[in-house]
């Protein structure tokens, strides 16, 4: 793999994957490094849960190194790694909850009344907006999450989603709909 990186150019994604599909593990560390943060925030934002979201993204690359040689390079390789993670979140979230809280647990839960914390917080035009963001459905949490913070074009969308273009554009028009009466603002 090195003989296709000069030392001033990057190297691709792709010539990346193609090394981790080889077995590289140089390659899969910085494969990792570069969109490990990408898929957590992604993950975390579809769950809500932090600390499953670090266990899915190890599963996220665990599924890269063992599947690297079905990378066909149809799509660029984030989007790849969204569709993977989209995956395991959706196979995540059909798993049974084993758990049940303990009184450690329960004492740990914030009381959703809030303080003078959240008073000023509901002012800050963030806020409201991630608050706005979690009341839409999820099909409509997704499109809004790929298409603005991770910045994937229509197309791309439709790939991960394996959804048609038309139902991403359409998705997308509701979510902005919903959106907008949700903060009191007319539809751009």
């Amino acid at each position: 793999m090195n003989a296709c990186r000069t030392f001033n150019q990057p190297t691709t994604d792709e010539v990346l994957v193609r090394g981790i599909a080889h077995g590289d593990k140089r390659a899969m560390r910085e494969l990792f490094a570069r969109h490990n943060v990408r898929i957590y925030r992604f993950i975390a934002r579809l769950l809500g849960d932090r600390a499953a979201a670090e266990d899915l993204v190890s599963e996220v690359f665990l599924a890269v190194w063992r599947r690297a040689d079905h990378f066909e390079g149809r799509s660029k390789v984030s989007t790849w790694l969204l569709g993977i993670a989209r995956y395991k979140v959706l196979s995540h979230m059909r798993r049974p909850i084993l758990n049940h809280l303990d009184d450690q647990e329960t004492q740990a839960i914030e009381d959703p009344a809030g303080g003078p914390h959240s008073a000023l917080e509901k002012k800050d035009e963030g806020a409201l907006l991630r608050k706005a963001l979690t009341q839409l459905s999820p099909a409509h949490q997704e499109i809004v999450d790929l298409m603005y913070y991770h910045e994937k074009s229509t197309r791309e969308v439709s790939m991960i989603l394996q959804i048609p273009e038309g139902t991403v554009r359409t998705r997308m028009f509701y979510a902005r709909k919903h959106l907008a009466a949700l903060l009191g603002q007319p539809v751009a």
